[in-house]
């Protein structure tokens, strides 16, 4: 065009910056932007827009930030651009600080800012209400994007209701309900709003079937599952690998691995995708040598793998504790050049810490300039599962130096640490701690504690913070304090243990094993025959509550 002799006018350059959006065309678009200088186009509005919205789009808000800033006069789409470049990046706060400072323009808003706002995470009754008040909750993309984001947020019954008065139905919408009762496990309500779509002549497109698929949990759907199969196969939705890659999660929730496979190998073309969800199955079943094959195969047709890929195979090592091959794995990474910080970094801590060797993972923390909480984790844990306690807490304390907030593994991986080395206080003081970050106990947390009370020999402590807990104590639980029973030889108390172990799990072969030692420990020897008779008789589960400790 240029050699041509034509001059662009702003709406050429609006036409063309939107190509340029992307990383690959960044470089181009800043070119466009320079050109747009040069000949004074820039400071056209709908020009300074489509640069916001480039710049953002490549990540590079201050940039868009600039440009947004030094705009003379701000229009709504303006406003909406810089709502939507924060939102995209996750600057989830920034975005609703920009939308508060149009407010305070006296700027109305449209239908764009309300959709905006709702997806960045804005408080949900909140913009519904603005959005009424405003006059533009009747319209049809608030409505989708307001039953969609209640869909979400669980509140399916409000997204319902919603739905029910939309004048002009739509897919998007009716699929995020589904999709909200198929992560509750609603399946009856997922099958009925399934009906639905058909009734009201509409056609489910992949995402709604996949939305379904992922409902399905356990055998009891087996044959609903099959005609979901059979009706994609007729509606041509198998075409979509995303549709073959839900039957493949399916079929493995139905423990038919040769439908799944089978359906893999149906694929005329197999994404990266694809590749990673098949193996992750395997993976997931403790099938390594079949995860192996397929990595293997993965390469021979050119699919280069990627951080999922070495993620899954690297779980796979640490399952089975498959040291060399996690070597291997780890050298194909380095050789290929794939980024080993975050997931793929904790990925491989947690491999060569399972594997018994925590020098290799301590060497791959330290080759990581910024570890996450999940990588700080992986080394807590790490040192606990090699016995290195003293250094698990070490390393959590150098993890609060850096600022690194706690989760809830962090504390479980502290207080397994101190269970480890007998630290009653402190552990007592990393309990309490856990308030001060917002985490909140769970049993797990809780059994550590009984487990840690008991073997120091405080049974009386450890009761009193079993009645204390705000979570309901599982078996488990019951057992860390009957297991010390064993260890101080208390009868009493472990007999009236028993019965609580056995009303919450009657298929607990450790109360028995635990029951004869504690007899055995004290000389019981008869009530050590009769419960090692009824383990052999019966099994797990084929006796009373009572008959283990009757007299």
């Amino acid at each position: 065009m240029l050699r041509q002799g034509f001059r662009p006018c702003p709406v050429t350059m609006v036409s063309a910056i939107p190509s340029c959006a992307q990383m690959e065309l960044f470089f181009q678009g800043k070119s466009i932007h320079g050109f747009g200088i040069k000949v004074g186009l820039d400071l056209d509005s709908r020009v300074e827009n489509a640069l916001t919205s480039m710049y953002a789009k490549c990540s590079d808000l201050d940039a868009a930030r600039l440009l947004f800033e030094g705009m003379p006069e701000k229009c709504v789409v303006s406003w909406n651009t810089m709502i939507s470049a924060y939102g995209q990046n996750g600057y989830f706060d920034e975005a609703i600080l920009v939308f508060k400072q149009m407010r305070e323009e006296d700027l109305r808003a449209n239908s764009v800012t309300i959709v905006s706002l709702l997806s960045v995470n804005a408080h949900l009754e909140s913009a519904h209400s603005y959005a009424v008040k405003i006059g533009l909750d009747s319209d049809a993309s608030v409505i989708t994007s307001l039953v969609c984001m209640y869909a979400r947020s669980g509140n399916t019954t409000l997204a319902q209701s919603l739905y029910e008065w939309m004048p002009c139905k739509n897919l998007v919408s009716i699929t995020a309900i589904i999709s909200s009762y198929a992560e509750k496990g609603n399946m009856d309500s997922v099958l009925k709003w399934f009906y639905k779509i058909q009734h009201e002549d509409m056609k489910p497109d992949a995402v709604t079937i996949v939305s379904i698929l992922h409902g399905f949990t356990n055998l009891s759907y087996l044959r609903v599952g099959i005609s979901l199969h059979g009706y994609s196969i007729k509606c041509g939705l198998t075409s979509y690998s995303l549709v073959i890659n839900g039957l493949i999660s399916m079929y493995d929730k139905f423990d038919d691995m040769d439908a799944a496979a089978s359906l893999f190998l149906s694929l005329d073309e197999r994404p990266l995708f694809s590749w990673n969800s098949m193996i992750s199955v395997y993976v997931q079943r403790g099938m390594l040598d079949d995860a192996t094959d397929l990595f293997c195969q993965m390469k021979m047709f050119g699919c280069s793998p990627d951080t999922i890929t070495m993620t899954s195979m690297l779980s796979g090592c640490s399952q089975l504790g498959s040291l060399k091959f996690g070597r291997i794995l780890h050298n194909f990474i380095l050789r290929n050049s794939l980024e080993t910080e975050d997931f793929m970094g904790t990925a491989l801590i947690d491999m060569y810490a399972k594997c018994g060797s925590i020098e290799n993972a301590e060497r791959v923390f330290k080759s990581i300039k910024e570890p996450c909480l999940a990588t700080w984790n992986a080394m807590i844990l790490g040192y606990g599962m090699s016995r290195l306690e003293h250094k698990s807490l070490s390393h959590f304390s150098e993890m609060m130096k850096w600022g690194i907030k706690p989760d809830d593994i962090t504390f479980l991986g502290v207080l397994s640490a101190c269970g480890h080395s007998g630290l009653v206080d402190d552990a007592q003081k990393y309990f309490k701690m856990m308030e001060e970050f917002g985490v909140v106990p769970g049993v797990q947390h809780c059994t550590s504690m009984v487990d840690l009370l008991s073997r120091a020999g405080l049974l009386d402590e450890a009761l009193t913070f079993i009645k204390g807990m705000k979570v309901e104590p599982d078996s488990v639980t019951w057992l860390a304090l009957l297991g010390a029973c064993y260890l101080h030889q208390e009868v009493k108390l472990g007999e009236s243990l028993a019965k609580k172990i056995f009303l919450l799990d009657q298929r607990n072969g450790g109360l028995y094993v635990l029951m004869s030692n504690l007899y055995a420990s004290t000389g019981r020897w008869n009530d050590v025959v009769r419960v090692r008779k009824m383990m052999r008789e019966d099994g797990e589960d084929g006796c009373s509550g009572t008959s283990i400790i009757e007299k």
